[in-house]
């Protein structure tokens, strides 16, 4: 008898979704992208309305989250409900949150809070925001109160999502609120946002001594489009530095090097600051010298021709599909802190409203997190982007990242084959041959090909 080829994860790994309250919730009226939506500037003139009705019934996604033997669900807390004005605590809006850990809890899903996702109080973006660093303060204490009152459901914190991302389209290019374009206010957000990140965690650890406290970043992969050309790999390497490794290396305590340690001064108790590395990968993009561009370092960027595409949305920067570069920046990670914490997935996921790649790209890009696994890095745990279509910030309702359909008019909600696929993953633990014939059997060289199955059952994580 021929026995099934599987790729099995380590026992104890982590599996789940990843959202956020702006893009699930509804009714955020108190915040700066609430603003921006009223104001027409997403790209679609669409704003978030009641969203996934989160707010009001997330339980009934919560319950198909369950149905998949997720065992972990990322969610985020938003600030401007809990504090809707500077000082003023909203008892209500805590208690909901305690609900929905209470509700993830009765499921025996693991919950990820994230503190901070994109969204500020207007009355803090009034103030100026992270761009001044006395206002992290603010930050800070908010952290504190909600650790405070919810470290009895909780445990695993993620202090700031993406703070790359917050800095560089928000200050830079100008396409998230507040819609600034400006190199010097970009990266002096992005330090501060890294020490907003430092003080919470101390901040927490005193609440919470046991607690599980990181970051994450998004990784979007730079590779030089002529690997010959001096030029393509000069600004490649430009564009790399400035949007993926600068906040790294503020994360870590590091030095940026010249010139940019003048705006960027190194972080005060930042090298010890994390207890996991959290990993954000969607995509890569190929660079090619371009003298007309010297707001972008002199480098344009495009997908590698020929690759599989998701669907562009508005802005068409959702990219190629490159399961490969998963793999690639975990390695980078792992290697550019020196192996010293554990690794998440705390994102990935794609633009495919048709689910045509959605299956094949999670198990591919899931082969190659088994190979970072097997060649010795310790991640810990995937959560996919996300479980239901949600607002997808600038893009509207024009994105579908969600294992399960969403029509935002009528909130019926139809799984798509992708999350019946994720099921039995996370059921198995493990990528089986009966998986990869049912959902993608063009895949399975590729899957079983480039990782030998190995089997990593017995070993615990902690």
């Amino acid at each position: 008898m021929v026995r099934e080829r599987k790729l099995q994860f380590p026992e104890g790994f982590l599996w789940g979704t990843a959202s956020s309250a702006h893009q699930c919730e509804g009714g955020n009226l108190n915040n700066q992208w609430y603003r921006w939506e009223q104001q027409g500037r997403t790209l679609t003139g669409e704003r978030s309305g009641v969203a996934a009705n989160w707010w009001q019934q997330a339980e009934r996604d919560f319950e198909l989250a369950e149905q998949m033997e997720n065992n972990a669900l990322r969610l985020s807390l938003e600030w401007s409900r809990i504090e809707p004005e500077e000082g003023r605590w909203d008892e209500s809006a805590l208690e909901r949150y305690r609900a929905l850990l209470t509700d993830l809890r009765r499921r025996r899903m693991t919950p990820l809070v994230t503190l901070h996702h994109f969204t500020d109080p207007l009355w803090f973006s009034e103030r100026g925001g992270f761009e001044l660093e006395e206002n992290i303060r603010y930050f800070v204490r908010f952290v504190r109160f909600v650790v405070g009152r919810l470290r009895d459901l909780c445990s695993f914190w993620l202090t700031i999502n993406e703070p790359n991302v917050y800095a560089f389209l928000g200050y830079l290019t100008g396409e998230f609120p507040p819609g600034e374009r400006s190199a010097l206010r970009a990266l002096r957000v992005l330090r501060n946002l890294m020490a907003a990140h430092v003080q919470s965690f101390y901040a927490i650890r005193e609440w919470q001594p046991e607690g599980k406290i990181g970051y994450c970043l998004n990784y979007r992969l730079l590779d030089p489009f002529r690997s010959y050309s001096p030029l393509d790999r000069v600004v490649a390497s430009l564009q790399d530095t400035f949007f993926n490794w600068l906040a790294l290396k503020l994360a870590e305590g590091k030095p940026v090097g010249f010139p940019l340690s003048f705006a960027l001064p190194v972080l005060p108790r930042a090298a010890g600051a994390r207890d996991y590395h959290g990993v954000n990968y969607y995509t890569r993009d190929l660079v090619v010298f371009d003298p007309r561009r010297p707001g972008e370092l002199f480098g344009r960027r495009f997908p590698c021709p020929g690759a599989p595409m998701q669907d562009p949305g508005q802005a068409g920067y959702f990219g190629e599909v490159y399961p490969e570069g998963l793999y690639r920046v975990l390695q980078l990670v792992y290697r550019r802190t020196r192996g010293n914490k554990p690794l998440y997935v705390t994102e990935h996921g794609l633009n495919d409203v048709e689910d045509r790649l959605r299956p094949r790209a999670i198990l591919e890009h899931l082969a190659m997190l088994h190979r970072a696994i097997r060649e010795g890095l310790p991640v810990r745990g995937y959560f996919h982007w996300t479980l239901v279509d949600n607002f997808e910030w600038n893009e509207g309702w024009g994105a579908h990242f969600g294992l399960v359909e969403l029509n935002p008019q009528t909130q019926e909600r139809r799984p798509r084959p992708s999350a019946s696929m994720f099921g039995e993953i996370c059921r198995a633990n493990a990528i089986t041959e009966s998986i990869v014939e049912r959902y993608a059997p063009e895949a399975a060289a590729t899957i079983f090909g480039s990782a030998a199955a190995t089997s990593l059952g017995a070993r615990v994580l902690t």
